[in-house]
């Protein structure tokens, strides 16, 4: 913090080819086709350092003035996952119970949702993302971060293709609210927790809802302004 602007020159330059460029994005567009989230996983191990590589990858994403709001806690103990099961599970009991209301379990009807959550206990791995609310110096000074739902956001789409990556599933669980969260995962009061991702393998028998395949296509996300 507090560090004068010291440009160096650019230290990567991974730009290709004009002959490149297309298919370089049409190989990573069609990979990221194969992205699916899973709520059937297979208890297979995953080694940690294949979930601290993709944290770590992460860690890279662009954030307000270069603050990285976020933090990752990785959890394989079956004991804290399985009281996170237990709390996720009551929040979801009042969700679904109407705390939504009408319209959002309406919209949630098609991807086949529910109060029971065994991924929860069942997958490898859970990480647990938290945005960094504001941040401390070393002396204990409170400073404020900047863009925080937006860089948290980033760094997670880069954690989750990371995972895809690495050859594994996750699911993006948002249990409302998650304020059993930070005390089970020993983080401080200055951190939000914004989204559970249990990742691992799929089951053998693992499941997608066909509504979770239908994406908007390319003229319904993409406005192009060309030049005169």
């Amino acid at each position: 913090m507090g560090d004068e602007y010291q440009p160096i020159p650019l230290p990567d330059r991974a730009q290709l080819a004009p002959a490149e460029q297309l298919a370089a994005a049409q190989a990573f567009r069609d990979h990221m086709r194969r992205r699916h989230s899973v709520r059937d996983f297979a208890p297979t191990p995953v080694a940690e350092e294949v979930i601290a590589a993709c944290i770590a990858a992460a860690g890279l994403a662009p954030s307000g003035a270069n603050h990285q709001p976020w933090h990752f806690v990785a959890i394989s103990d079956p004991a804290i996952k399985a009281q996170i099961r237990a709390a996720a599970e009551a929040e979801e009991q009042t969700f679904y119970a109407g705390g939504a209301g009408d319209e959002w379990l309406a919209a949630l009807e098609p991807i086949g949702t529910g109060v029971s959550k065994p991924h929860l206990e069942i997958a490898p791995w859970l990480i647990v993302v938290f945005a960094q609310r504001w941040g401390e110096t070393a002396d204990g000074r409170r400073f404020k971060n900047y863009y925080v739902p937006e860089s948290v956001g980033i760094a997670t789409g880069f954690l989750i293709a990371a995972i895809h990556a690495a050859g594994l599933v996750c699911l993006e669980h948002t249990p409302n609210p998650m304020k059993f969260l930070p005390a089970l995962c020993g983080r401080p009061a200055s951190e939000k927790p914004v989204m559970i991702l249990p990742v691992g393998y799929p089951a053998d028998g693992a499941t997608v809802p066909a509504a979770a395949k239908r994406k908007k296509p390319l003229a319904q996300i993409m406005t192009v302004l060309r030049a005169p």
